[in-house]
């Protein structure tokens, strides 16, 4: 019995030696997902930045970070062409970024897009930096938005903002191991280079062509203790909520010069039409975005006096016989205030002239016509009403004496009175009105 014991222990040592064997098998996929190798296709969320960065472009992208990370996506691609935009928005993104559970690939696409000011900051920002051939970043020299008047920043508080930013700037290049002296180059000399030329810098991480040829060349790619796998992953876009579209729309210069005009348009068009509402209340609504908008747009002093003053020409040429002489001052005034009113925030934010000029013009016309038609129908003589009747012809309905008749008058039926006798049936001349009585001379008599 006791030789048999070692021979009856072998089976069960082989069944336990087979268990481990199962157990180490069917945990090894699981340590390979950890490694950021997942199986299967997976998916690439991608989003589309055009235009400034502000508000809504920093809730946008903290939106599609957050979503990538609970997905589980293998990388959320930001696709970029902008001029540039708020320094606090920039900084919320690159925040946004740093606290990413997924890696972040800043794409500046399609080919002659531009990722200048703020949108360089982002390109650096990214786990991955990509540019499509022909394509440019730089000039992240900064503009302080939203001065105006007193608070508008003076040399010294430009310096400080500039030395900031320049570390700024290398501080998230430094994290990101990308050319240090290059991205503060950006800041202080707006050094712009094309795509080509950063992935000689050192800037940028590679050139594709597109989304496609991205995702090929990620692949295999380590990026934040993980390597991508995106070959093969489908990609999902993330777009625009209606709530952010629009707030976007409206962070724009174009749009605030509009608001402007319709606003100008409204509540002078009520003024001069009173009781039309509509005109007064769109108006109004327009000022008030437009004020809004100028908390956060870098407004000039100098163009929104210019515009007051074109406004205050306009107006008085209607009233003065100059001949259009302050009509034309008033264009060339709308025109030069308009050119400055973004003057602060550099090209990125200036009005193109194709859009100013047919503003100027149609602005002229407005109050050519539309005021001065206005303002001369309140300049003419009461045509209804009481103050109507002296002069209107009637025709006496009886006998008018000093003390009794009737009479007809503008199809109304009044008491009549007059000095001299009227038969009835002839024609009679108001001569004036006293409370309900009219007074009133044969036709006749009428003084040529």
């Amino acid at each position: 019995m006791k030789a048999r014991f070692p021979n009856a222990t072998r089976p069960r040592t082989a069944v336990i030696l087979l268990a481990l064997v199962s157990v180490a098998t069917a945990t090894a996929p699981a340590a390979h997902v950890a490694t950021g190798e997942a199986a299967g296709p997976g998916e690439v969320n991608l989003i589309r930045i055009d235009g400034a960065i502000g508000p809504a472009t920093a809730s946008y992208v903290e939106r599609a970070v957050r979503h990538g990370t609970e997905s589980g996506a293998r990388c959320l691609v930001v696709q970029i062409d902008t001029p540039g935009g708020l320094l606090d928005s920039t900084k919320a993104i690159v925040q946004s970024f740093y606290g990413s559970g997924v890696p972040v690939v800043v794409y500046v696409a399609p080919t002659g897009a531009h990722a200048t000011s703020a949108g360089c900051i982002i390109a650096l920002a990214a786990d991955v930096a990509a540019m499509a051939p022909h394509t440019s970043i730089g000039a992240a020299h900064p503009v302080e938005l939203g001065g105006m008047g007193e608070n508008k920043p003076d040399s010294i508080m430009t310096r400080k903002l500039e030395n900031f930013t320049v570390s700024y700037v290398e501080a998230i290049a430094a994290k990101r191991r990308r050319n240090v002296e290059w991205a503060a180059a950006a800041v202080r000399d707006s050094a712009s280079v094309t795509a080509e030329k950063t992935l000689e810098l050192k800037v940028i991480d590679l050139i594709a062509p597109d989304v496609p040829s991205l995702l090929a060349q990620l692949d295999g790619r380590e990026s934040g203790g993980a390597v991508l796998r995106t070959a093969s992953a489908n990609v999902v876009e993330i777009p625009l909520l209606a709530r952010e579209r629009v707030l976007q729309s409206l962070w724009r210069p174009e749009v605030m010069f509009v608001l402007m005009l319709i606003a100008i348009y409204g509540i002078i068009g009520e003024l001069s039409n009173p009781g039309a509402v509509l005109p007064g209340v769109a108006g109004a609504i327009a000022l008030i975005l437009a004020f809004y908008m100028a908390s956060i747009l870098p407004v000039s002093t100098a163009g929104l006096s210019l515009l007051a003053l074109a406004v205050l020409l306009f107006v008085a040429d209607l009233f003065a016989p100059t001949h259009g002489v302050l009509t034309v001052g008033g264009i060339l005034s709308f025109v030069l205030g308009a050119l400055l009113l973004f003057e602060d925030a550099g090209p990125a934010f200036r009005l193109p002239l194709v859009m100013v000029l047919p503003a100027a013009i149609v602005t002229a016309l407005f109050f050519a016509f539309v005021l001065g038609a206005g303002l001369r129908a309140q300049r003419l003589p009461v045509r209804v009403g009481r103050e109507a009747l002296p002069g209107a012809s009637g025709e006496a309905l009886t006998i008018i004496g000093p003390d009794s008749g009737w009479a007809i008058v503008d199809g109304e039926t009044w008491n009549a009175r007059s000095d001299e006798p009227v038969e009835r049936g002839q024609e009679v001349i108001v001569t004036a009105v006293e409370g309900l009585i009219l007074r009133v001379k044969p036709a006749q008599t009428e003084v040529p």
